[in-house]
C-alpha cells in the first residue's frame, strides 16, 4: 500500500525513496545509498549518512517522500526521522502503538477480491475453492501471495493447496516465496512469538487462550472474570498460567499491549479484541497435540462460567449476544452452555440461527447416543420447532410427522413427550395451510391431554390455544374469540400475566376479536399489549413485530387507512432486516401494506405492490396456500379499482374454482370471491 501511494502521487514529489528499516545496520546502509544518490557524501561528515540525508532533504525546494518500511518500533527510527524540509515520511510497520491521529490500520482484503486474486494468480477458475481458500487464509495479502507463489512453483491447483492447508497448515505456510518479499506467514509471526516467549510469557498465555475462540470481538475481560467460577481445570499448568492473567487486571492489560505491539491482535475496543484466524491457527498448531486439548478445555470452561444461567431473561441477552460466536467456536454441541445459547436464540426470536445450532446438537446426539435415545428425540423435536419458526411450517410438519412415529414406538401413545409432538404436528400442519386438519387433530388430542395431564396443565392449555387459533382459521372467528377469552384467565393464573404464552393468548384474543367484527376493540387491545411485549421480549422480537403488524391492520379496519399504511411502511424494513425478505410474516406485512395503500386512495400502487408480491408468495408458500389465494383475490380487487374491471373479472374467475376446491364452497373467502366475481363481471359489462 505504501508503494501504491507513492505511485499514485509521484507527480507531487521531486524525490521518493524507500528505506528498509527492519534493523539498524540495514537502515544505515540504506541512508548511505541515498546520500550517494543525492551527491552529498563529500559535503558533510562521511561517517554519518543519516545526517547527510537530513541536510540534503532540508535544503530541497520541492516536496519529497521517504518511505520507511517494516519499522520494528518508534525508537528504532527516531534518529532517522528528518527534522526539517518540505516532505513526508510514510512508515509501514507491525508495531501497533503509534499516535492514534497518525496511524492507519490496514485491513485484510474483501473476500471477493481475495478470491479473484487467487484465481488470476493460480490461473484456476474454480470459484468455490478460491472462495473457501480465501476464507481459510482470512484474506491476508501475504498468505494469499504465498499461496499463489506455491501453486505457481509446483504447478498445483487451488483445490490441492486447500487440502494441503487443512492437513499441514504450519508446514505449508512455511513454504512458498511471495514475490518481492523475503518472509512468509510463519516466519513473520514466528519472530513475534519467540520474542514474546522471552519477554512477555503472559502475552503468550493470552494469545493461546484467544486462539481458541472465534476471531472477532473477543471479550477478554469478561472471559477472564470467569476464572473464579471454573470448578474443574484439565491441566494445572494451564490453570496457573491463566490465573496470573485473571487475578491481576494490570497483568491482563500488559498482555494485551504486548500482543498489540506485535500486531497479533487488532485494536482493543471496550474490552474486546480481534485476532486474525491464521494467527489463531498457527498458535494452536504449534502447540503439542496434548496441550491443544488442555487450552481448548480451559477456554471452554471460562466461557461456560460467564454464560448467564437464565437465557430466557431479556436482561441476559446482551451477554449472550457478546458470547454467541465464541460459544459456537468453543463449546461442544452437547454441552449445557451450547444449549443455553440455543435457548437464548429461541427466546430472543433468532429462530434461523437456533435451527443451525440445533442441527449441530442433533448430529452430536445421533453420533454419540443413537437415533432412539430420549435426548436425540428431544433434539429432533426442537429442530422441527425452530424450522417452523424460521419460516418453513411445511418442513416442520414433515419433521414432526416422522418424529411422532418413533416417539410412539419408543415411549407409547400417551407419553407426555408424544402428546407434545402430536400438538406440534397439528400446529405446524395448520400453519402450513391446512387449518381443518389441524383443528380436528387438536380436538382429538385435547380430550387425551385433559385426561392424562389435567385440564390446566401448561401443555393442555397450549393445545386449547392452538385449537382456538385453527377454529378461527377455518372460518369461525367468533368461536375462536370466545375460546381465547376463556383461556386467557387460565394462562394468567397458571403462568403469570407476563409469561410469553399468556401474552400470545392475549394477542390472539385481540386478533379474533377484530376478525369477529370489532376492529376498534382489537386495535385497543393490541395498543395496550404492545408496550408490555416490547418490555418483556424486546422491540425486535418476532412476536412484537407481529403485534405491530396487527395493530396497523386493525387501525385500518377501524377507519384510519392512512395511519395503517404508515405503520406498516415503517415496520416492513425492520422485518426484512430481522426476519428476512421471504419470511411469511414479512410477506404478510407486504400484503397488508398493499391493502391499506389502496384503502388510502392509491389503487394503482396497491395493484402494483400485490403484482410484485404474488410470485414471491407462490414460490415461498405455494400456489394453494390460503395467504396466496388471499393475495390473488386482493390483486383482482385493486386491479378493478385501478380501472380494469375486465382483468379483475378474469382473475377472479380463475381463482374461484381453486378456492372451492382448497377451502370449500361455503368458506367465507370462497363466498366473497364468488360475490366479487359477479361485481366485476357487471362492471366489465357496463364499461364495454
Amino acid at each position: 500500500m505504501a508503494v501504491e501511494y507513492a505511485h499514485r502521487f509521484q507527480h507531487e514529489y521531486g524525490l521518493i525513496w524507500q528505506v528498509a528499516a527492519g534493523d539498524a545496520a540495514t537502515l544505515t546502509a540504506e541512508f548511505a545509498e541515498l546520500a550517494s544518490l543525492l551527491r552529498v557524501r563529500e559535503l558533510i561528515d562521511r561517517s554519518d549518512p543519516v545526517a547527510q540525508v537530513h541536510a540534503a532533504l532540508a535544503a530541497r525546494p520541492d516536496q519529497w517522500l521517504l518511505v520507511l518500511d517494516n519499522v520494528t518500533a518508534p525508537e528504532s527510527i527516531r534518529r532517522s526521522l528528518p527534522p526539517a524540509g518540505r516532505g513526508h515520511v510514510l512508515i509501514s510497520t507491525q508495531y501497533a502503538h503509534w499516535p492514534a491521529t497518525q496511524a492507519v490500520e490496514v485491513p485484510v482484503l474483501e473476500q471477493a477480491v481475495a478470491s479473484r486474486f487467487l484465481q488470476v494468480s493460480a490461473q484456476d477458475t474454480d470459484t468455490d475453492t478460491a472462495d473457501a481458500l480465501a476464507a481459510e487464509l482470512g484474506s491476508l495479502p501475504l498468505a494469499l501471495e504465498q499461496a499463489a507463489a506455491y501453486i505457481q512453483a509446483t504447478g498445483g491447483s487451488l483445490r490441492r493447496y486447500l487440502d494441503l492447508l487443512r492437513e499441514q497448515r504450519v508446514e505449508l505456510l512455511s513454504r512458498g516465496r511471495p514475490w518481492g518479499y523475503d518472509k512468509h506467514v510463519v516466519s513473520t509471526w514466528g519472530l513475534a512469538f519467540q520474542e514474546l516467549g522471552r519477554t512477555d510469557p503472559q502475552a503468550i498465555t493470552l494469545l493461546r487462550l484467544l486462539a481458541c475462540y472465534a476471531a472477532e470481538a473477543i471479550p477478554i475481560r469478561l472471559l477472564l472474570s470467569g476464572y473464579e467460577r471454573v470448578r474443574e481445570w484439565g491441566d494445572a499448568h494451564v490453570q496457573r498460567s491463566i490465573e496470573a492473567l485473571a487475578v491481576s487486571p494490570l497483568a491482563g492489560d500488559e498482555a494485551v499491549a504486548a500482543l498489540r505491539r506485535h500486531s497479533l491482535i487488532g485494536p482493543p475496543l471496550e474490552g474486546r479484541a480481534s485476532i486474525h484466524r491464521l494467527v489463531q491457527a498457527i498458535t494452536v498448531d504449534q502447540l503439542p497435540s496434548a496441550q491443544r486439548g488442555h487450552w481448548r478445555a480451559a477456554a471452554a470452561a471460562l466461557l461456560d462460567a460467564v454464560l448467564p444461567e437464565e437465557p430466557k431473561q431479556r436482561h441476559n441477552w446482551a451477554t449472550f449476544t457478546t458470547l454467541l460466536a465464541h460459544a459456537r467456536a468453543t463449546l461442544p454441541p452437547e454441552s449445557s452452555g451450547f444449549q443455553k445459547a440455543v435457548a437464548y436464540l429461541n427466546a430472543s426470536g433468532d429462530y434461523a440461527t437456533a435451527m443451525i445450532l440445533q442441527r449441530q446438537v442433533l448430529d452430536s446426539y445421533l453420533q454419540r447416543l443413537g437415533p432412539d435415545h430420549p435426548l436425540t428425540l428431544t433434539a429432533r423435536s426442537e429442530l422441527a420447532r425452530w424450522t417452523g419458526r424460521a419460516g418453513d411450517p411445511m418442513g416442520a410438519a414433515k419433521q414432526y410427522a416422522a418424529l411422532l412415529r418413533t416417539r410412539e414406538q419408543v415411549l407409547g401413545n400417551e407419553h407426555p413427550e408424544t402428546l407434545t409432538d402430536q400438538a406440534d404436528l397439528a400446529y405446524w400442519t395448520g400453519q402450513a395451510g391446512d387449518p381443518v386438519t389441524a383443528r380436528e387433530q387438536l380436538a382429538a388430542l385435547l380430550t387425551v391431554q385433559e385426561r392424562v395431564q389435567g385440564p390446566e396443565h401448561p401443555h393442555t392449555l397450549t393445545t386449547r390455544a392452538h385449537l382456538a387459533r385453527f377454529t378461527g382459521r377455518t372460518g369461525d372467528a367468533a368461536a375462536a374469540r370466545d375460546q381465547y377469552a376463556a383461556l386467557v384467565p387460565l394462562r394468567e393464573r397458571a403462568l403469570g400475566p407476563e409469561h410469553r404464552h399468556t401474552l400470545t393468548s392475549r394477542a390472539e384474543l385481540a386478533y379474533w376479536t377484530g376478525r369477529a367484527g370489532d376492529p376498534a376493540a382489537a386495535r385497543d387491545q393490541y395498543a395496550a399489549l404492545l408496550p408490555l411485549r416490547e418490555r418483556v421480549q424486546g422491540p425486535e422480537h418476532p412476536s412484537v413485530l407481529i403485534a405491530r403488524a396487527e395493530l396497523a391492520f386493525f387501525t385500518g379496519q377501524a377507519g384510519d387507512p392512512v395511519a395503517a399504511r404508515d405503520q406498516l411502511a415503517a415496520l416492513l424494513p425492520v422485518q426484512e432486516r430481522v426476519q428476512g425478505p421471504e419470511h411469511p410474516h414479512t410477506l404478510a406485512t407486504r400484503s397488508n401494506l398493499a391493502t391499506w395503500t389502496g384503502q388510502a386512495g392509491d389503487a394503482v400502487a396497491a395493484r402494483d405492490q400485490l403484482a410484485a408480491l404474488l410470485p414471491l408468495r407462490q414460490r415461498v408458500q405455494g400456489a394453494e396456500h390460503p395467504e396466496t389465494l388471499t393475495d390473488r383475490a386482493d390483486l383482482a380487487r385493486w386491479t378493478g379499482r385501478a380501472g380494469d374491471p375486465a382483468a379483475a373479472r378474469n382473475q377472479l374467475a380463475a381463482l374461484l374454482p381453486l378456492r372451492e376446491r382448497v377451502q370449500g364452497p361455503d368458506h367465507p373467502s370462497t363466498l366473497a370471491t364468488r360475490e366479487n366475481l359477479l361485481h366485476w363481471a357487471k362492471a366489465a359489462d357496463r364499461s364495454r
